[in-house]
């Protein structure tokens, strides 16, 4: 399968799962599972914090460069274009700051809440799982282990009979050629041979005897140890799973291709860069810098009288001294523009016609009520009676 680590080229049979001891490495996968947890959590802060870097990266950048480009003599749709680049960056860096909360908080802390009810320890025996698993192979192996080491004594000893048995057919092949040496000497090698061949017949009986027992005990022992090998590989299952869906989820954070967010600013980003306009923009130029500017050519300028301007106390005072008040009114026409510059004054257009309902005091100002009814006071010379 692809992606799974290489075996080293070991010895098959003793690196079986089935030799005595070497389900140790099933055991074991607990407290890796338990490490891995540990080092996704830590990678992916360590991610967090380069998102976060990221963000303010950009931040700093949009911030910089804003500023730089304000005090550029761009204008129009150029300019909100090249400024749209600004706003897209915070828009990414707020993106970019929240995926960094997600992989930490969120992410983080739910590797580490299921880690720490899926990986109960017992007192002095570390995690409750490998306990159990390595308590559960090793009361199944138990019985097969005690046979599988007495066949192994019975094969030593069956080997060295056959040793002997050849070491003694070398020695009778090499006396019977022999002139000097007695047939009755000859007759004790062959005699020691015979006895040989029927030690070495012997042990091969308890030798395929005990490898019967073996073999008979054989599938209950491997229905044991399944049994529990299963019940290990399904608590597996259930990490790989969840790990599956944490993988899952951190991967939903970081891709920004279908973040409509991230669309949504790329989107705003093309359509402000679409709309650069270069005709509207020499308009603009035009109008504001241009032939198109409005210009006041020379022309006669009428003379306007001068305002004597009053301090408001001594008005406040003239006001209270009792002057002629003309009952309904009089209609007089503007004959200059006035832009009044105290709360109490009128502001008027020229040629502006309005009702004057308090004669000209000494400081030159009558009190009069626009068309509107708003009531003030006005310069007198800035008017005339209409007929």
């Amino acid at each position: 399968m692809a992606g799974l680590p290489k075996e080293p080229p070991q010895d098959g049979k003793k690196q079986s799962f089935w030799m005595p001891g070497n389900y140790v490495a099933t055991v074991h996968r607990t407290e890796q599972s338990f490490q891995a947890c540990n080092d996704i959590v830590a990678c992916f802060a360590e991610r967090a914090k380069v998102e976060k870097q990221y963000a303010q990266q950009l931040s700093q950048w949009s911030s910089k460069w804003k500023s730089i480009v304000d005090s550029r003599p761009l204008y129009g749709s150029l300019m909100r274009a090249w400024q749209c680049f600004f706003s897209s960056a915070e828009r990414l860096a707020a993106l970019h700051c929240s995926v960094s909360q997600a992989l930490a908080a969120e992410e983080g802390g739910r590797v580490k809440t299921w880690q720490k009810e899926t990986f109960p320890k017992k007192i002095f025996c570390g995690f409750k799982e490998s306990h159990d698993n390595n308590a559960s192979f090793s009361r199944a192996q138990k019985p097969w282990s005690k046979k599988l080491l007495k066949l192994e004594k019975t094969r030593a000893e069956y080997h060295k009979a056959c040793q002997r048995e050849q070491a003694a057919v070398d020695k009778e092949k090499q006396v019977s050629d022999s002139t000097e040496m007695s047939p009755e000497k000859k007759q004790k090698f062959t005699a020691a041979r015979e006895k040989a061949a029927e030690e070495r017949e012997r042990t091969r009986e308890r030798y395929e005897k005990t490898l019967e027992d073996v073999s008979t005990y054989t599938p209950r022992y491997m229905e044991e140890m399944e049994a529990v090998f299963e019940q290990a590989q399904e608590e597996e299952r259930k990490r790989i799973s969840f790990l599956k869906q944490v993988f899952l989820s951190i991967h939903r954070h970081l891709d920004v291709t279908n973040n409509e967010s991230v669309k949504a600013v790329y989107s705003d980003l093309h359509s402000t860069l679409m709309s650069i306009d270069e005709q509207d923009d020499l308009k603009w130029w035009k109008n504001n810098h241009g032939p198109s500017m409005p210009t006041d050519w020379p022309k006669i300028e009428e003379w306007v009288p001068p305002v004597k301007k009053l301090k408001r106390k001594k008005r406040n005072q003239k006001g209270k001294e009792s002057r002629p008040v003309m009952i309904g009114g009089v209609k007089v026409r503007a004959l200059y523009e006035y832009k009044g510059e105290e709360e109490d004054e009128l502001s008027f257009r020229a040629g502006e016609v309005f009702l004057k309902v308090e004669e000209e005091d000494d400081q030159g100002w009558c009190r009069g009520v626009l068309s509107g009814g708003k009531e003030g006071f006005y310069p007198a010379n800035y008017v005339q009676v209409v007929d």
